[in-house]
């Protein structure tokens, strides 16, 4: 099937075609806005009962849009020419699999964004870092003078900005692989006719920079395999144009691999090896620093090179987050920000809500909210950023990976460890086992293990034991689908019991300080 250029299309072209949302979070809510506001004809489902959703929907009903909750019968296909699905939506959920017998196409919410959006776009993806690496770039984009939107898996979705944005304008958007396993053709290969509107959203499509941070195990209760996901991520970079650019992770090697088998304009950044054109760590005798570096243009020049920052003037905690500021510079670099303003954003930006965040100080214990370590891998990246006694929170939905590495490191850093939700068990299990191998050669007592129901449970008791000095850190090294609809929801309930306990702790100071007696 001949697709024609993923910037052809047109808003005005979807006027009264029949279309279906697949799945009314926060995307799919706002991209059954947008179509409902152009005239299309609508029909947006969700497993979700009506009552789950209280008055939220009711702009749709009244803009004419069908609704379909608590079910997702067949039915709903019936005469629609595309179907959009939401990134929760499992790639083989029955409703899926029955529109691809049917032969209709499939596609996002971020796809029909990139295909409308007159401007260029950054897009950037990987295991873990891609909110605080867009997040970064944005900020560096908006410092040096540029019109900015800032959106994708972070923030609120762009569908509803696209035709507010110029040509000229900088468009930066983070991609999880369940949106970016339907910017490959393969998606849509069942598609046996489609009406010609549409057609730009089957061709595999990359933007204009395609940067990949890293790619490790996730998402394997989602994704079939490890090899699955690995395609996923890679449609970021695998449909570049002559003038596109590719940034990757020289650290890695997956994205070492994916990069070293690409064309065109690649470029690396590395926190151990010096690249020729990106970003490194240049090592000396002081304190290591941040570097860009343009490659030479014939065989007698040296790359150009120019320190960012040193190390110590980062804000960020954590050598992962070196990282994240190596990804930004590098792709920064690419789109011609100017030295002061990467220096200026990689000194003072102190990181994004549910990362690392600190929430408060209370009688000296230190109080840090990481809710999107949603993988072991990220709660031993949290557990590496501290040098401070922990007190750890983990729990959740497992998400079907290795624990074993993670569960070394919980033993190792952390004074106590609390574990909540579906995972807690399966948690204990991966320690003892840990414990079992290591205990004829520990000297030092191992950590306290509790077992706690909810996240609720868990905060109250890690006031209850932490002492002045210590970090109580919430990294949980799961999905919170247990218990919220997201990390998010997750790391503000952290925040409300946190703050609680700062009030209530303020209570008790002031009848101390009076003797029991209020004034």
């Amino acid at each position: 099937m001949c697709c024609s250029d993923g910037n052809a299309m047109q808003v005005a072209d979807m006027d009264a075609h029949r279309v279906v949302v697949v799945g009314l979070a926060r995307e799919g809510e706002a991209l059954t806005r947008f179509l409902a506001s152009h005239k299309c004809q609508v029909v947006a489902t969700d497993l979700r009962p009506a009552e789950a959703f209280g008055e939220r929907l009711a702009t749709l009903v009244e803009a004419g849009v069908q609704l379909v909750l608590g079910d997702h019968p067949f039915s709903v296909l019936d005469g629609v020419e595309v179907v959009f699905v939401s990134p929760g939506v499992p790639f083989d959920a029955p409703l899926l699999n029955e529109a691809r017998r049917r032969g209709l196409p499939l596609s996002t919410e971020s796809r029909l964004f990139c295909a409308l959006c007159a401007a260029p776009i950054v897009g950037i993806t990987g295991s873990s870092g891609k909110t605080t690496t867009t997040a970064l770039v944005g900020e560096m984009l908006r410092t040096d003078g540029r019109d900015v939107w800032v959106g994708g898996n972070i923030g609120q979705p762009l569908i509803e900005k696209v035709e507010q944005i110029r040509p000229g304008d900088c468009v930066v958007v983070e991609l999880s692989s369940f949106q970016l396993e339907y910017y490959h053709p393969s998606a849509n290969a069942h598609v046996r006719d489609v009406h010609p509107i549409w057609m730009p959203l089957l061709c595999g499509w990359s933007p204009h920079i395609g940067a990949i941070l890293n790619i490790t195990p996730n998402h394997l209760d989602r994704h079939p395999s490890m090899e699955a996901y690995i395609h996923a991520k890679r449609a970021i970079v695998a449909y570049r144009k002559p003038k596109d650019i590719a940034v990757l992770s020289y650290d890695n090697p997956i994205t070492r691999a994916i990069g070293e088998n690409l064309s065109g304009d690649v470029r690396w950044f590395s926190r151990h090896t010096q690249v020729s054109t990106g970003a490194y760590l240049a090592k000396s005798e002081q304190e290591p620093a941040v570097v860009v570096c343009r490659g030479s243009t014939t065989h007698h020049d040296t790359p150009e090179t120019r320190t960012v920052c040193r190390v110590g003037e980062i804000r960020l905690r954590g050598e992962h987050n070196v990282d994240n500021i190596l990804a930004a510079c590098a792709i920064a670099d690419a789109l011609g920000v100017s030295l002061e303003a990467m220096h200026q954003v990689c000194t003072t930006f102190s990181g994004v809500a549910h990362r690392l965040e600190w929430v408060a100080d209370i009688a000296g214990v230190h109080y840090y909210n990481d809710s999107i370590a949603t993988t072991p891998e990220r709660l031993a990246a949290a557990l590496r950023s501290f040098q401070e006694p922990i007190v750890l929170l983990a729990g959740g939905r497992d998400k079907h990976l290795p624990w074993d590495e993670a569960a070394r490191l919980m033993l190792e850093r952390a004074r106590h460890i609390i574990l909540f939700g579906e995972a807690a068990m399966l948690i204990h299990a991966e320690l003892a086992k840990v414990q079992a191998i290591a205990s004829s050669d520990r000297c030092d007592p191992w950590p306290t293990v509790h077992c706690t129901a909810t996240l609720d449970e868990a905060v109250d008791l890690a006031a209850s034991i932490a002492q002045a000095g210590d970090v109580v850190l919430l990294s949980p090294g799961c999905t919170s689908f247990d218990a919220f609809t997201d990390f998010a929801e997750r790391g503000n309930r952290f925040r409300e019991l946190v703050e609680r306990l700062q009030r209530r702790t303020k209570r008790q100071g002031s009848l101390d300080s009076t003797g029991g007696q209020r004034r």
